[in-house]
């Protein structure tokens, strides 16, 4: 099937879902190997749900599908689909009243996190959502270690602005490690994030 953007551009899977990849996990500890980052925050949000934790969800892409091919009276294939619109970050919901705006990423990169991996639609939508006081933030995987962060948008923002400076096209491993907020895989649920959420509203308030 082919999907393209509203500018009519093809759209590549690889590309806009760089490291989202489905990856073998080389530690044994891990009891779902070869899982994604999406199909894990995925996980964790239909246990923060069925808790009464919070209400968070994947947003739907919305796509104008344009060419269906009928092989069968029962069965239609969609041969070719556009983006409506481009999409801003992957999650949002509610938690104890507060509203929470992020995006998740990983890359295969060992010692930095490439801003390549985002696009300016979504910076842009995560600085208005911080005008609105929202709980805004990225996800950030390393495949190749299953090392977990969780990074505060303006720090992302931070970043992205000094890129354009002529400044580092990458976030070091080792800066990760002294402003984001390293989390650990766990059963139930798999990412718990709003452990680190609850920091970010003490810190706030």
């Amino acid at each position: 099937m082919v999907i393209r953007y509203p500018n009519g551009e093809s759209y590549s899977h690889d590309a806009e879902k760089n490291g989202k990849k489905q990856t073998k996990k080389k530690e044994v500890s891990f009891s779902k190997r070869g899982m994604t980052l999406e199909e894990e925050l995925n996980e964790s949000n239909a246990y923060y749900l069925a808790f009464n934790k919070a209400v968070i969800h994947k947003k739907p892409t919305p796509i104008q599908i344009v060419k269906v091919d009928y092989p069968k009276r029962s069965a239609a294939v969609i041969k070719e689909a556009y983006f409506r619109q481009a999409s801003t970050t992957d999650y949002n919901g509610v938690y104890n009243s507060f509203y929470l705006d992020f995006e998740a990423k990983e890359t295969k990169n060992k010692e930095s996190f490439p801003l390549k991996n985002f696009h300016q639609h979504q910076i842009t939508h995560m600085q208005e959502c911080l005008k609105q006081s929202a709980i805004c933030f990225v996800i950030l995987r390393f495949s190749s270690s299953n090392r977990l962060f969780l990074l505060e948008a303006s720090y992302l923002i931070e970043y992205w602005h000094k890129q354009e400076e002529n400044g580092r096209k990458s976030i070091p491993l080792k800066n990760l490690e002294k402003i984001g907020y390293e989390m650990y895989y766990g059963l139930s649920p798999r990412i718990p994030y709003l452990s680190v959420v609850d920091q970010l509203i003490a810190k706030n308030n």
